[in-house]
């Protein structure tokens, strides 16, 4: 059942920002949306250049400002996309981005949980299992309250190059990119399917110019995205709609099934860490992590992931080990 009188602040005006923005407008996810950037006028700008879309028809009638502080304490659901992103030019890796961006989290979350800890909170300022780990365990916030959109993305670019292989709706591709949002990312095959098709049998049941080449899907996954960057100069469409898939399903109570980047308590002997891997996602946030049955090298990559992540965490002081 829809909740009446849903509140989303968007924090961050930038390119992710605003199509966040966008997107919530398209799937209608509020009745009120408040957008909070360290440049007021941004933030007003993109208020105000939102409402200008709203006279046209099919379109809801929301309530769209720039927030304040105060904005955060009705807020049933907050997205963070504040802070920079890796430019071209730059080392093309998010994890460059963590000093920087911890201080940016520092912020928000500081002014964040003055005002609530009963939002559900998603994270998308990269380097994003970094900035989550921190939020999630340095402010007291609820552990399951606030997520990450993690590889997300990654899972829906998988299912994008693999649909495009075969020539097949890519909502029909099932499985998910674990770990890392980032270079480490990897695609656990042995969860992937097409329409209940296991990845060893693709070639045999769809036609394609050449077989199935698993040692390369994983780096055109990761480098689709420098190749988006590169060309365009930022990337924020995919990003945009990924996030409010999770808020829809936040808000809707849908208990869909997505990788997010959370910090693990054990699982797959990990712990002290926020990388993806499946969770339940409904209207408490990660309702619940699964501990899916992987093989023993998707393991291995996985703690491959999680050691990447926390050299970073331990060079930005995050932990100790």
């Amino acid at each position: 059942m829809r909740k009446t009188n849903r509140k989303l602040v968007i924090v961050g005006a930038g390119h992710v920002g605003s199509a966040v923005l966008n997107c919530a407008l398209n799937f209608d996810l509020a009745d009120e949306i408040a957008i909070i950037d360290i440049i007021n006028k941004k933030a007003h700008g993109e208020a105000l250049d939102s409402c200008h879309a709203l006279p046209f028809p099919y379109n809801t009638n929301v309530n769209i400002h720039e927030g304040v502080e105060e904005d955060y304490k009705d807020a049933d659901l907050i997205i963070i996309a504040a802070g920079p992103s890796i430019v071209p030019g730059e080392n093309l890796d998010r994890l460059t981005l963590a000093a920087r961006n911890v201080e940016v989290i520092n912020d928000v979350m500081s002014k964040i949980t003055k005002q609530t800890r009963e939002a559900i909170v998603i994270m998308i300022t990269n380097p994003l299992d970094i900035t989550t780990y921190y939020a999630a365990t340095s402010f007291g916030y609820p552990k399951d309250r606030l997520f990450g959109t993690g590889t997300t993305l990654e899972t829906a670019r998988l299912k994008q190059i693999l649909a495009s292989k075969y020539q097949i709706d890519p909502k029909d591709v099932h499985g998910y990119m674990l770990g890392e949002h980032g270079n480490s990312a990897f695609p656990a095959w042995s969860l992937t399917n097409i329409a209940g098709i296991g990845a060893e049998q693709l070639d045999e049941f769809f036609q394609s110019a050449t077989p199935l080449d698993k040692e390369a899907i994983a780096p055109a996954v990761v480098n689709v995205a420098y190749d988006v960057l590169m060309s365009k100069g930022w990337t924020n469409s995919g990003i945009a709609m990924g996030a409010c898939r999770l808020a829809k399903a936040v808000l809707w109570n849908e208990r869909c099934i997505m990788p997010v980047s959370t910090v693990l308590e054990g699982e797959y002997g990990l712990s002290n860490v926020a990388l993806s891997i499946p969770c339940i996602i409904g209207a408490n946030g990660v309702e619940r992590r699964l501990e899916m049955k992987l093989t023993e090298q998707e393991v291995e990559k996985l703690h491959n992931s999680a050691n990447c992540i926390r050299a970073v965490l331990k060079s930005v002081n995050l932990i100790k080990e």
